[in-house]
Order: C-alpha cells, then sequence, then structure tokens
C-alpha cells in the first residue's frame, strides 16, 4: 500500500508556532527516508491550533529537505487566489523540484467569514466559480490558452516546465465526477465525516479522461490516526484529539491539551457518547489492527494510497506512529 502524510502544522499545548512548522520539516525528512509517497501541507486561516496558513511556501521549503518524497498541498484553498497566480506558484515549485510537485486544490475557504473577507480585501468573494477557476489553473500550468477572456492573453511563467501533478480534494463526493472529467487525482477526506462511499470513488473512476497532469485515475484517502504498539497506549495518546473534537462541534477553541489532561478532563455520559461516535472519523488503536483496517479499507473501496493525518501531543510520538505504519504496511 502507498502511504503518504497529511499535515496541518498543528500546535499543541506547551509549543509555538515556529516549532510546528519546525516540526513538519522533521516529520518529511522521515518521511523521505521511510519511504513515504508523498506529503502534503493543509491551508488554515485565523486559528492558533493550526499555522499552515501558506501551504506553497512550506511546501517549498520541504521540497528542499527532501530527496525523494512528492511534496505539495491539500489543498491550497483556489477561491482566495488567482489562477494565474496559482498556475506560477506551482509551475515555479516544479521547476525547483522536477517530477515531485503536487497541485492539490479544495474548494472550501480554510478559515471562517472575517478571514474570508479579509483575504479578498473585503469584496464578496467569489464561491460559485471553483471548477472554472480550478480548469484555468490546470490550461495556465499546461502552457495552454485559456478560454476564459480574462486570462487567455496572458502566460504563466515559468513556461515548459515538468507538469506537477494534479488533485482536487472532497469530503462528500460532490468534486468526485467533476475531478474525473478534469483528469486529476481525486483526494477524498474521510477524517472530516466519514461519508466515504464506493460509489463516489467509482463515479471518478468512472468519469476519468486522460489529461497531461494524469494518465489514469488516481485516488487518496485521508485518515486521522493515532496508534502506537499497544491500544492502551495509544488511547492515552489520543486523548487529547478527542476532547480537542469534542469541544470544536460546540463552537469552542483552544489549544491541544497534553494527554495527562485529556485522562482528567471530566467528561459527562453524553461527552462520553459523542467521542464514541467520533470515532468514526478518527482512528484509534494498536498498530496492527489499525494496519489491518487500512487493508480492508483499500481492498473494499479500490484507492491507491491511504494519507495519514497524526497529531500526538508530543512530535516524538507524533513520529512514531509513521513509523510504526511504515514497518506494518512497507
Amino acid at each position: 500500500m502507498k502511504l503518504s502524510i497529511l499535515d496541518q502544522a498543528p500546535v499543541t499545548k506547551g509549543n509555538k508556532s515556529a516549532d510546528a512548522l519546525k516540526k513538519a520539516e522533521e516529520l518529511a525528512i522521515l518521511g523521505d527516508e521511510l519511504g513515504y509517497h508523498r506529503m502534503w501541507m493543509a491551508e488554515h486561516h485565523s486559528t492558533n491550533e493550526f499555522v499552515s496558513s501558506a501551504p506553497e511556501v512550506t511546501a517549498a521549503h520541504l521540497a528542499a529537505k527532501t530527496k525523494t518524497i512528492r511534496i505539495g498541498t491539500g489543498g491550497v484553498m483556489m477561491m482566495h487566489y488567482s489562477p494565474l497566480k496559482l498556475a506560477e506558484v506551482f509551475k515555479t515549485l516544479s521547476a525547483l523540484s522536477p517530477g515531485r510537485i503536487d497541485f492539490g486544490v479544495g474548494r472550501a475557504p480554510g478559515g471562517d467569514q472575517r478571514s474570508i473577507y479579509a483575504l479578498s480585501e473585503g469584496r464578496q468573494p467569489q464561491v460559485h466559480n471553483m471548477y472554472e477557476k480550478f480548469t484555468t489553473a490546470l490550461q495556465l500550468i499546461n502552457d495552454e490558452k485559456p478560454e476564459d477572456p480574462l486570462y487567455n492573453q496572458t502566460i504563466a511563467t515559468p513556461s515548459h516546465v515538468q507538469l506537477p501533478e494534479a488533485w482536487l480534494l472532497g469530503s462528500t463526493g460532490n468534486s468526485a465526477i467533476q475531478a474525473g472529467r478534469l483528469g486529476v487525482g481525486y483526494s477524498f477526506a474521510q477524517f472530516f465525516n466519514g461519508e466515504m462511499t464506493k460509489e463516489i470513488l467509482d463515479a471518478y473512476k468512472k468519469h476519468f479522461q486522460p489529461t497531461a497532469l494524469m494518465e489514469k485515475p488516481e485516488i487518496n484517502v485521508s485518515y486521522m490516526v493515532t496508534t502506537a504498539e499497544t491500544k492502551e497506549e495509544a488511547e492515552f495518546e489520543a486523548g487529547p484529539q478527542d476532547i480537542w473534537r469534542l469541544l470544536f462541534t460546540r463552537g469552542k477553541f483552544g489549544p491541544v491539551l497534553t494527554p495527562e489532561e485529556a485522562r482528567d478532563y471530566p467528561l459527562t455520559e453524553m461527552d462520553r457518547m459523542i467521542i464514541k461516535e467520533n470515532r468514526k472519523i478518527h482512528l484509534v488503536g494498536a498498530v496492527k489492527g489499525i494496519a489491518n483496517f487500512l487493508q480492508e479499507e483499500q481492498a473494499h473501496y479500490g484507492y491507491d494510497e491511504a494519507m495519514i493525518c497524526s497529531i500526538p501531543h508530543s512530535q516524538e510520538k507524533r513520529l512514531d506512529v509513521y513509523r510504526l505504519l511504515a514497518r506494518e504496511l512497507f
């Protein structure tokens, strides 16, 4: 099974923002050494919990620090950017690290209403033209003349560079057919709401049309995972994420607790029920069981790779998640 990494540059309690970016670098280097296929940086705005606000910048740094692992965005939130700028950024990245760059895009804002308007300088954000914007960016990346008259009299430089892989993100299945028709990869965020179905992935494959950016359909699925050698240790390390997600569902935001604080957090019976329900999108357990589950998921759904997002409190425990999964699945 291909394994990949999704990082949000999380800031756990007691750490600073700069620490999170340095830890992303450490994770990329480890993933490169272990044989992970790709690493993507997410895009989040106006939050102190995640500091991956400029994933294309972090991607450039990670690509310079690694040798073989693919590096990209999962995804850059295209509502905030011009198709020309998107094309220029990713062609530049691909020129600097040919054959290793992924242009992964999402249609969501990656932030709250205030940050959306701040990023658009107070103008009404354009939210209904995402597929058209993506199409234009793909044409510019491929040195084609876009159909959109606003962009068909310009070029995206550098020209004639090795093309990045292009991916469209989704979490509900709404974008699966569009991803296929556009001839790009499809990345399903199972850890968002757990709504993946075989029908969604099959629809993408059925409608796939080969392009210069991708010759055949490619699917990766993102999972939130906390694992260790034993179930007990995994449960202990998963506690902070359980509490964070519990509070998040109630509109409360704050730093990710330590495992000790999470263990001692006062929970009602309703809280425990919510946490149990949330475990459908947060895989927790001993590594052998998690590895078996991922293999069963791949066999059932027919995707190509699993992309792992993991946020234990300590960096060493986080790196251990990726070491253990590599040991079991490579």
